[in-house]
């Protein structure tokens, strides 16, 4: 068991993007809410960076800039104002910035300095704003601090109070940083965690019959030692331990509808070195209805 992961985040900021849609402003009231309970500062940033083409900067630069700044600064303090009114008597700082960077490669850079970088699962479309839906991918694939992934619902209303964190655990070196995530998250939003813990890509309906106690005894093992020294660590927060023998991107969604958060690494058991983002981490950005925080 290793701390390092969040402690060489210690006092970074928590940084948020909006690009003006609704997913983004219920990704700032969970990310106020986050910086209000990790005590972190939050930081909000839009962007109206294109892709450079020929003629395409002049032209915005020429004739577009001062409204796109103007029409920037209207987004960002509408946010600031969601992320103040999500945590009113939160003595946090709340910054904002506008940009005229390219948004994936600006978060992807600053990613090294945040304590976690939320976003939405999806975002406008239009040319002038981020995209957010692809900005969640590429990001999950590419930075180098936690990621959060915001749905539908933010998942700060009373209902989701009590809800516990769900993570997933593959018995490899890969799920240490979700581990340490999801049990810092339950213990800050006092509530259990659920480890699941799969060892099959298919359903379990093909498993042979044959050596099935013996088979889910070593994976029962093997979540236990993965867990050990965390709950000893965290004694505040009670702990359910899943084993199943079914997929874990399957397992993950249908457990997910009862969490208020997800927890996964950035690849799984069985994934080569140069694979950046696993499938399992793949659906839940997509597919899950609670926010999903890839720890990379």
């Amino acid at each position: 068991m290793t701390d390092d992961y969040l402690a060489r985040r210690a006092g970074f900021p928590i940084l948020v993007a909006v690009d003006g849609s609704e997913i983004a402003l219920r990704a700032v009231v969970w990310a106020a809410v986050a910086a209000a309970l990790h005590r972190r500062d939050l930081h909000i940033l839009t962007s109206y960076g294109v892709a450079p083409g020929e003629g395409l900067d002049s032209v915005v630069a020429a004739s577009e800039r001062d409204c796109l700044r103007a029409d920037g600064e209207r987004l960002l303090a509408e946010a600031e104002a969601v992320a103040r009114n999500a945590v009113p008597h939160s003595e946090i700082a709340i910054t904002t910035e506008l940009t005229f960077d390219l948004i994936t490669p600006t978060l992807i850079d600053r990613s090294g300095r945040q304590r976690m970088i939320v976003v939405g699962n999806r975002g406008r479309g239009a040319i002038r704003r981020a995209v957010l839906g692809s900005v969640s991918t590429a990001i999950s694939r590419h930075a180098r601090c936690p990621i959060a992934v915001v749905h539908g619902d933010s998942a700060t209303g009373p209902e989701w109070a009590h809800k516990p964190v769900l993570v997933g655990v593959d018995g490899t070196e890969n799920s240490v940083p979700a581990i340490e995530v999801a049990f810092d998250e339950a213990s800050r939003r006092k509530v259990g965690l659920i480890a699941l813990h799969t060892w099959s890509d298919t359903s379990g309906y093909d498993l042979p019959v044959a050596g099935w106690e013996g088979i889910r005894d070593t994976e029962h093992t093997l979540l236990a030692e993965s867990l050990a020294g965390w709950r000893e660590r965290y004694p505040d927060v009670p702990v359910e331990r899943v084993v199943r023998c079914d997929s874990p991107a399957r397992s993950l969604l249908e457990r997910s509808t009862a969490a208020q958060l997800v927890v996964v690494g950035s690849r799984g058991r069985g994934g080569f070195a140069g694979m950046t983002l696993g499938s399992t981490s793949t659906a839940l950005l997509h597919l899950a209805e609670c926010p999903v925080i890839v720890a990379r």
